[in-house]
């Protein structure tokens, strides 16, 4: 079968793409933006892309267009599918009848965390020896991809709650009918889809609804939201995990310079502890909630926690981009007032000298609507300073950040910007950045930047 991907850059359509070539189909695809990581995944792996949605790309000719959430009405290359009547379908639907099929799905969803705790969990069964395919919105140090397909009959999955298509407006997780299904968290997102947590937790009970009575549910008790969604109806096995949960985590060591110390206990007695590659008690959770979940197909608490103290992360999640002059420059993905605070805090913990330098690119459709522009200050609270690249934003960014007083400034253009953190930073510095998108290369231009000035 020949498929044509409209959106495939993005990272759950690139790695629908992967998937689809590894099972032998001819893959091509389009999207108006190419950047890395998933345009060179995509090249490495002999997928044609094309720049742009321009109709004549209908002469292709392909067996089935697979249409991402991206794509809305008007687009000139979806309309002339639908002028023409050409087959089509969207990404969770196609992946759900060719791929996940017949095998045990094991979903992560949640507000935040999905990237990492699905990464963490596709590792502990790889490293168990049980082979899992996986797709996962990130590319895990541990894979070097963001898709695989195997003959296992496992099968690991980042379980998006946004919708699925412009002709489907059902959370994209319904398509997948997991037996394992972690339920991490679940706050309000996604302003440009849903009108109100109400309208999201609604999503998270039509998932539960799929679960099988012999599958296993694992949720964060902690989340009054996610206690009212399984109020509404829980026909599965369920376990909690967070503080005074049947599965619970704390740290050992205290956190300073370093990775930090965490404990994994269930039902109160200890199952081992482990140097976390990763900071932060956010990732002590999604640690947790990874060796609940995995414990349901077979792998034993104690071989989980092994496998996870050689996790390698993910791409763009706290990945060191470079470092200059003693000048450390982060990339992460975190873009929702949460995740930011998570991130800061993560850091702050773990570099506890020099000073955090964060630079936000407020790119989320949620972001741009301005809903959580009152909640980043508070965020962004325990960086040092705040540099707020505000370009196209239909909001204003300086009175929103007004409460950092002389720590925040805001940027309509990124080399000013640019120009400004290194006119700032100093030998010890932590340069943060933090964009859901390519952020114009932002990165390489600080380093860029930053060796300029060390040589002159």
């Amino acid at each position: 079968m020949h498929i044509h991907i409209l959106g495939i850059c993005g990272t759950f359509m690139g790695g629908v793409a992967l998937l689809a070539r590894s099972a032998g189909h001819k893959v091509t695809g389009c999207d108006a933006n190419v950047y890395p990581p998933m345009s060179t995944q995509l090249e490495a792996q002999g997928i044609g892309l094309t720049e742009g949605y321009d109709a004549s790309q209908v002469d292709l000719a392909p067996d089935m267009f697979v249409v991402g959430n991206a794509i809305s009405r008007g687009n000139p290359l979806l309309e002339a599918i639908l002028e023409r009547g050409l087959p089509y379908v969207s990404g969770p639907q196609w992946l759900a009848e060719h791929v996940l099929q017949g095998r045990w799905v094991l979903a992560v969803a949640g507000t935040h965390g999905k990237t990492t705790t699905t990464s963490m969990l596709a590792w502990i069964l790889d490293d168990a020896g049980l082979n899992p395919g996986f797709l996962v919105g990130g590319v895990p140090g541990n894979f070097g991809v963001s898709a695989r397909l195997t003959d296992s009959p496992f099968f690991v999955i980042e379980a998006d709650e946004y919708d699925t298509a412009f002709c489907d407006k059902r959370s994209k997780f319904v398509h997948y009918r997991p037996r394992t299904a972690i339920l991490n968290n679940l706050e309000f997102d996604h302003a440009d889809i849903f009108a109100d947590l109400a309208a999201i937790e609604t999503q998270f009970h039509h998932l539960v609804r799929t679960i099988p009575a012999s599958g296993r549910i694992v949720a964060n008790g902690g989340e009054e939201s996610l206690k009212r969604v399984l109020a509404r109806g829980c026909w599965s096995e369920l376990e909690w995990f967070g503080d005074a949960a049947q599965w619970s985590v704390e740290p050992g060591a205290e956190e300073g310079k370093g990775e930090g110390e965490a404990v994994f206990r269930l039902r109160g007695e200890e199952l081992g502890r482990i140097a976390m590659p990763m900071s932060g008690s956010h990732n002590r959770s999604n640690a947790l909630a990874a060796i609940a979940a995995a414990r349901h197909v077979g792998v034993t608490p104690a071989q989980a926690i092994a496998s996870l103290a050689r996790f390698q992360g993910i791409k763009r999640r706290m990945e060191v981009r470079g470092r200059v002059d003693g000048i450390t420059v982060y990339d992460d993905f975190a873009h929702h007032p949460t995740a930011i605070a998570l991130t800061v805090e993560g850091l702050r913990k773990r570099e506890a000298q020099g000073r955090i330098l964060a630079v936000l690119e407020p790119r989320s459709n949620t972001m741009k609507l301005g809903v959580m522009k009152s909640r980043l200050p508070d965020s962004l609270a325990l960086a040092d300073r705040v540099y707020c690249y505000a370009n196209n934003l239909g909001w204003n960014a300086g009175e929103a950040l007004a409460p950092l007083g002389g720590r925040a400034g805001t940027f309509d253009s990124l080399d000013e910007m640019v120009a400004a953190v290194v006119t700032e930073a100093r030998p010890g510095d932590h340069v943060l950045v933090m964009s859901n998108g390519g952020f114009g290369g932002v990165h390489d231009k600080l380093l860029a930047a930053l060796r300029s000035r060390q040589a002159g």
